[in-house]
């Protein structure tokens, strides 16, 4: 018997955005870049809402775009890479504190 285990939302966040920027990056094609981060945002969008609800979906989604759009600014200070990392970082932790670590409590105590 399979079991249903939920992937967690926080690395595909974060993952997407680091390579969302290098796809970007090495094909010089932006759009290709922007098209990781629509997919790899809707799936989280769409796991967010199922397992926390809409209005935190929302915020969610807020602070993934906001990292996003906050790594360009950031960049010119210190550095495309560390930018993105930045970003990453923030969604990342913003996706397991707010969604991801519900669920690990709930798989700990179920055993």
């Amino acid at each position: 018997m399979r079991v249903k285990r939920d992937i967690p939302t926080a690395p595909v966040a974060a993952g997407s955005l680091v390579a969302g920027y290098l796809v970007a990056r090495e094909s010089g094609v932006r759009p290709l870049g922007g098209g990781v981060l629509a997919a790899a945002g809707g799936w989280c969008a769409r796991e967010w809402s199922r397992r926390s609800g809409a209005p935190r979906a929302g915020a969610l989604l807020g602070v993934y775009a906001a990292a996003f759009a906050g790594s360009h600014p950031l960049a010119k200070r210190i550095g495309p890479w560390r930018a993105v990392f930045a970003a990453a970082g923030v969604s990342g932790a913003a996706a397991w504190a707010l969604c991801d670590r519900a669920g690990a409590r709930r798989r700990e105590r179920s055993g």
